[in-house]
């Protein structure tokens, strides 16, 4: 028995240089915009038999312009950024960057005293596995990308240091199959070359 959680990027809030640590900003122009563009490719998701998202605004938002009418899950929540919320990687960087240097480096650390990554990744692995199972249940979820970046590298069994390697752009979706502690990467089938 397993079950298939299609997880789907949020749409963005901000220009990437312009994104702040536990941004609650809602969508912004371009992202609204870029919800209609992915519509029709990702509005079937919503016949999964469950429907989540996380907490922030954007997540919120992206779910509902998809007509997922998701349920917002706690444990889906952004990495706590402690004192760094609301400000940029650049800003961090200009303050501390020996506390920045040691967060991209060791996994366990926290220097802005919120959670760290092997927190994170262990938290988002914890909701991937309490998902129930059944016979080829299926599961939607719109996250923050950096929720599906924990979850791929929880669910691959990577070292906590590859998140830093997984790019995950908005709106963008991985599929995960499996059960607790046994999950599996499933991309999309590609058509045949001939």
């Amino acid at each position: 028995m397993s079950v298939r959680v299609s997880l789907v990027a949020s749409a963005r809030s901000s220009a990437v240089l312009a994104e702040r640590f536990e941004d609650d900003r809602p969508l912004d122009g371009a992202g609204w915009r870029a919800v209609e563009r992915a519509a029709r490719a990702l509005v079937p998701l919503g016949a999964a038999e469950l429907r989540y998202c996380s907490p922030s605004a954007r997540s919120r938002a992206t779910g509902e312009a998809l007509g997922y009418a998701p349920l917002a899950q706690p444990a889906l929540r952004d990495c706590d950024m402690g004192h760094w919320r609301g400000l940029t990687l650049a800003e961090v960087t200009a303050r501390d960057p020996g506390a920045v240097d040691l967060w991209l480096a060791e996994p366990r650390s926290a220097p802005h005293g919120g959670e760290s990554l092997l927190s994170f990744i262990t938290r988002i692995g914890g909701w991937l596995d309490t998902r129930p199972a059944g016979d080829g249940g299926a599961i939607v979820a719109v996250a923050e990308p950096s929720v599906v970046r924990a979850a791929l590298v929880y669910a691959l069994q990577a070292p906590p240091l590859t998140y830093w390697n997984v790019d995950v752009h908005p709106l963008s979706t991985v599929t995960l199959t499996g059960w607790s502690g046994r999950w599996h990467l499933s991309l999309p089938e590609s058509a045949q070359i001939a």
